[in-house]
């Protein structure tokens, strides 16, 4: 079974993914991660960033993989050095590249063959994963979501940038040419703004068991 969370940046949906794909047993993959650890190589092999095939070339000799399930990059894992202000500035541009997109989906449909996984992102439910038995779609207030990204510590910036990141971001993710932020016809939609994580994990969780009926 493919359990497809989508939604926009800030909502919620890595922490209500991971806890879903915990309490069912599946495996948890986010791609967003994915497009992370792609920048994150394009960062550290100092090419021509505007060279999109240069970026392209490097994306394809990434060895992307989950063990234990944590990701790991050519054999590393990333998932602690991939939440950084200079991978959060970059990779967006870069996953509005195709051929990027396609590398990473590829990967994605590689690692979920034959498993039961939740997948989060912006384009699962309509793209990566059309036929996917449960589409998710979360959603929550600009304010809420800038809060939660500011209470995560991660980010250096004040809050009032941090919005500003993430209005481009959604800006960004609903008017990309391939892959772009909507939610699917078939997808139950969440709104977060006022639900607890497992008011939220309880909704999913109730769509996921009707499924499996």
């Amino acid at each position: 079974m493919v359990v497809a969370i989508d939604g926009p940046a800030g909502v919620g949906k890595s922490t209500i993914a991971a806890r879903i794909a915990k309490k069912s047993g599946f495996y948890y993959l986010n791609s967003g991660n994915f497009y992370r650890a792609v920048t994150k190589a394009v960062l550290e092999a100092h090419i021509d960033q505007e060279k999109e095939q240069d970026i392209i070339a490097v994306a394809n000799e990434c060895n992307l993989n989950i063990q234990d399930n944590c990701l790991y990059l050519n054999g590393k894992p990333v998932e602690k050095v991939i939440h950084t202000d200079s991978i959060d500035n970059r990779v967006s541009f870069f996953s509005t590249i195709p051929e990027v997109r396609d590398i990473v989906n590829r990967n994605l449909k590689r690692i979920a063959q034959h498993r039961d996984v939740v997948v989060e992102g912006r384009d699962i439910g309509t793209v990566v994963f059309p036929d996917a038995e449960v589409k998710i779609f979360l959603d929550a207030h600009i304010d809420i979501r800038t809060q939660r990204r500011f209470e995560q510590g991660i980010s250096s910036l004040s809050r009032e940038k941090i919005k500003e990141t993430i209005q481009c971001r959604d800006h960004s993710d609903k008017n990309k040419p391939v892959g772009s932020l909507k939610k699917a016809v078939d997808a139950f939609y969440i709104d977060t703004s006022y639900l607890t994580i497992d008011q939220v994990c309880e909704k999913v969780i109730s769509e996921i068991r009707k499924k499996q009926k």
